[in-house]
C-alpha cells in the first residue's frame, strides 16, 4: 500500500497510527519500528499502550485523536466497523491498512474512500496470512511453501490496487472480483 500510494520502497520515517495495540497491533508496531517508522498508538487497554510507548518509543494518543492525526497510514488493528461516517470525517491518512477484520461499517464507505483518494487495503486480502497459515498447518505443507504463499500477499494487493485504479473502482470491488476469479479456477 505504501509503495502503491506513496511511491516508497522503504518505511523509514513513515508515520503510522495504530488503533489497537494488542497482540496483532503490537507485532505490527514492532516490525514497523524496526523498519524505521514513527508510531502513534491507542488501545482500550492502557497496559498495551504503555508497553508500546516504553518498548517501541511510540507516542500515545486518545482513542478519538487517532483518526485525525497527520500520518501516512492508519492501521486499524482492533475492532471491526471502525471505518464509519464519523471516523471518516476525521481521518487524514492517505492509506488504511491494518489487521482488524470487517473494518468498514458499511461496504458503501469503500466508494467514499476511493473518492477521497484514500487507498484502502481490504482486510481479508491484507490479512490472508492467518488463513493461509491454518491451511498449511492442516494440509501438511512445508514452511517454505507457507512462506512463499504469504509473501505473495503483496503481489495480490498490488494487483488489486492497480486494477482498482485502472477501472475507477473500489479496492473492495476488485478484491471481491479477484477472489471470485481465483475460486473459479
Amino acid at each position: 500500500a505504501v509503495k502503491h500510494r506513496l511511491g516508497r520502497d522503504d518505511l523509514r520515517g513513515l508515520k503510522v497510527a495504530i488503533q489497537g495495540i494488542g497482540q496483532v497491533g503490537f507485532d505490527l508496531a514492532r516490525q514497523l519500528k524496526a523498519a524505521g517508522a514513527e508510531l502513534w498508538v491507542t488501545d482500550i487497554v492502557e497496559a498495551n499502550v504503555r508497553r508500546a510507548v516504553e518498548q517501541l518509543g511510540a507516542t500515545a494518543v486518545t482513542q478519538q485523536a487517532i483518526f485525525g492525526l497527520d500520518v501516512d497510514v492508519f492501521a486499524p488493528c482492533a475492532m471491526g466497523a471502525i471505518i464509519n461516517q464519523q471516523t471518516l470525517e476525521a481521518l487524514r491518512a492517505p492509506i488504511i491498512a491494518g489487521g482488524a477484520n470487517n473494518q468498514l461499517a458499511d461496504p458503501s464507505l469503500a466508494e467514499t474512500l476511493r473518492r477521497n483518494e484514500c487507498l484502502y487495503a481490504p482486510d481479508y486480502a491484507i490479512n490472508a496470512g492467518g488463513i493461509i497459515d491454518v491451511y498449511y498447518g492442516r494440509s501438511g505443507g512445508s514452511a517454505a511453501q507457507l512462506k512463499a504463499h504469504i509473501e505473495g500477499i503483496g503481489a495480490t494487493l498490488e494487483q488489486i490496487f492497480q486494477r482498482a485504479d485502472e477501472a475507477s473502482k473500489t479496492t473492495v470491488e476488485i478484491a471481491d472480483q479477484l477472489a471470485e476469479e481465483r475460486f473459479g479456477r
